[in-house]
């Protein structure tokens, strides 16, 4: 059950700020949000707060946010289409029934002639007396159809009516908002737990490794390699990971004094490649700084940056196979596994993942934000935006292909987790 409570807290704060990212700049932009979802699928819960509902569905696997404008989204009246329409004491329609299964006292039905709700917000019908008549549409007007209520959406609040730039910043915004998300759980950490001094103190030597062959001992201090000064523990890392087979020259302070030591860096399998090692493990001592925990967010927010970067560019370069991946079911068991080490390792872990996510949207991949931000960079560049057919053709394909990838990589996880 822990792991379970952990597993849902963690993807719905992910899903959470990627999605409340979008949200806060269509908002900001004018536009009209019809709903923000937790979850795909059918809807367990709806809150409708002003012109939006906010949902949670069934199914853990993302969210969205529906912007007004989009193809599905669309209200229009034929010409012959018998409606209803209430009138507001300035006489503007503030309601439109598309069918009498609501009866409503003062209600006008006519007979649809011509009607846009979009750009000049107009209905022109013939009512009972068989007389035209032309009625002004409120901006916030409500179409009902079937009892379900929709929020008209004039054109100057639709997502494509928007500049380029504030269409790029509200698909930008969600992948954004894991980074920051990221920086905050990173810092929080440093709040709570201590930020590292990363000093390159051993904490232990492994067994039958070079660094015991040679005599170093747990609380040694390394300060040089090759007569370069070591500060960190990561300068020492980079010292060590690139010379396997090759001696190097250690200076370590142990009890006030200088002791120099010749090791052989052994080549050892990790999961970033082969890289070489002496056999010694640091656990850094932590103290309270409450500015360094933000500097410390920032660092490790990079640091994972780069490294989820670097490990993407072994997958594209055939370093890693699809085997390595995980969906929904990996992350899940990754998480119970996590979880037994504590809360900052957890809280390590989703910050982790929100960056993982916030990279994997960016890429130029249909469907993805990424992809939407591809054809915004072709928009400019072409100096106009690509014909919405093909565009929404070419996502079309790529949800396609992303489920066939996500069934793949389930079904690859169910097999390594539970056969």
């Amino acid at each position: 059950m822990e792991t379970v409570i952990s597993f849902i807290i963690i993807f719905g704060a992910l899903v959470f700020f990627h999605e409340l990212g979008h949200f806060i700049f269509a908002k900001r932009a004018g536009i009209l949000v019809r709903e923000f979802a937790i979850g795909m699928g059918p809807k367990i819960l709806g809150i409708t707060k002003g012109e939006t509902i906010y949902t949670i569905r069934l199914l853990p696997i993302g969210g969205y946010v529906r912007m007004a404008g989009e193809e599905m989204d669309r209200i229009i009246l034929q010409a012959g289409h018998r409606i209803g329409v209430l009138v507001d004491e300035k006489g503007l329609a503030k309601k439109i029934i598309l069918n009498q299964k609501t009866i409503y006292p003062d209600i006008l039905f006519l007979e649809v002639e011509d009607a846009d709700l979009e750009k000049e917000l107009y209905i022109k019908g013939y009512d009972e007396e068989d007389q035209l008549v032309r009625l002004d549409v409120a901006r916030d007007a409500v179409v009902e159809e079937n009892g379900r209520e929709t929020v008209l959406a004039p054109q100057d609040r639709q997502f494509d009516s928007k500049s380029l730039g504030h269409r790029f910043m509200t698909i930008f915004a969600g992948p954004l908002f894991n980074f920051i998300l990221a920086f905050f759980i990173f810092s929080a950490i440093g709040l709570l737990q201590g930020v590292p001094t990363n000093e390159p103190i051993i904490t232990e030597v492994t067994d039958d490794s070079p660094a015991q062959e040679a005599g170093m001992e747990a609380g040694d201090l390394i300060t040089q390699v090759e007569g370069n000064t070591i500060t960190s523990w990561n300068e020492l890392v980079d010292s060590v990971q690139d010379q396997a087979g090759n001696p190097l020259d250690f200076s370590v302070e142990r009890d006030g004094e200088t002791v120099e030591f010749n090791i052989t860096p052994e080549l050892s399998e990790q999961p970033q490649g082969d890289v070489g090692v002496i056999g010694v493990l640091y656990e850094s001592p932590r103290e309270q700084d409450f500015f360094g925990s933000f500097v410390y967010g920032a660092e490790t927010t990079v640091f994972w940056f780069k490294e989820i970067f670097r490990l993407l560019g072994m997958l594209v370069t055939g370093q890693f196979t699809i085997d390595a991946l995980s969906g929904p079911v990996g992350i899940y068991k990754t998480t119970e596994e996590v979880a037994k080490y504590g809360i900052f390792t957890l809280m390590s872990w989703a910050g982790m993942l929100s960056i993982n996510l916030g990279i994997m949207n960016l890429l130029p991949l249909p469907a993805l934000d990424g992809g939407r931000l591809m054809f915004f960079v072709l928009e400019g560049l072409r100096g106009k935006p690509v014909d919405r057919q093909k565009e929404g053709m070419v996502h079309f394909v790529g949800i396609m292909l992303l489920m066939l990838l996500m069934i793949v990589v389930t079904w690859n996880d169910i097999q390594k987790f539970f056969f």
